[in-house]
């Protein structure tokens, strides 16, 4: 089995890489309990391949999460670094959410309770957060971001943009995320033009913390 930083081959990368982009599909289709070797056939590799990149489905879990959690913190910080303001950088995000599907939308009690108790994978969410948090705080210093909402309303807001529409064809629903992802950026602009109900929803709302 090998960690996140263990070097591979270009042959074995490849592999690593398919399984896990594989896995995330399955996972955020019909959650953690699909048989390995579906898992294995849409990756087109052998289940031997598999088992010798993951020993069990509890390692193959925290990888597909934690490759989630890293390479989505990466795109954040892109956006940060490259963007002129705070608010582009945050439109950016969103629409970059689709990549969060597997950790917004696994309802699975197993899948939670690997990742909880994995503290690599912890400690890359907590990371993706303070990211998330200091987008908030800039678009909101900027004027550009309600200063009503938190990093846990983005959260939900990115569960809204990446959950599967199922009532409707198949164009609507090709054209649906793009849509409501808009329809959400105008609700989060400044000025708002009336308060929201309740507070603000933050970090310590969220399911994976505590």
């Amino acid at each position: 089995m090998t960690t996140p930083d263990t070097p591979l081959r270009a042959d074995a990368r490849r592999n690593r890489d398919q399984i896990l982009v594989a896995a995330r599909e399955i996972f955020a289709e019909r959650g953690a309990d699909v048989p390995m070797e579906e898992i294995a056939r849409r990756a087109s590799v052998g289940v031997g391949t598999l088992y010798r990149r993951f020993a069990d489905r509890e390692s193959l879990i925290r990888a597909v999460f934690f490759e989630t959690f890293r390479t989505v913190a990466e795109e954040t910080r892109a956006a940060v670094a490259e963007e002129p303001t705070a608010w582009a950088a945050l439109l950016r995000i969103m629409r970059q959410s689709a990549l969060l599907h597997v950790s917004v939308t696994a309802k699975s009690a197993r899948i939670t309770a690997v990742v909880k108790a994995d503290p690599e994978t912890s400690r890359m969410r907590e990371n993706l957060l303070d990211l998330l948090d200091e987008v908030v705080r800039r678009a909101q210093a900027e004027g550009t971001l309600r200063r009503d909402v938190a990093v846990g309303d983005l959260a939900m807001l990115f569960m809204s943009v990446v959950n599967q529409v199922h009532a409707v064809t198949s164009e609507a629903a090709g054209l649906a995320p793009g849509r409501v992802l808009a329809i959400m950026m105008d609700g989060l602009r400044a000025p708002a033009p009336g308060e929201l109900p309740g507070r603000p929803l933050t970090r310590a709302d969220l399911v994976f913390e505590g």
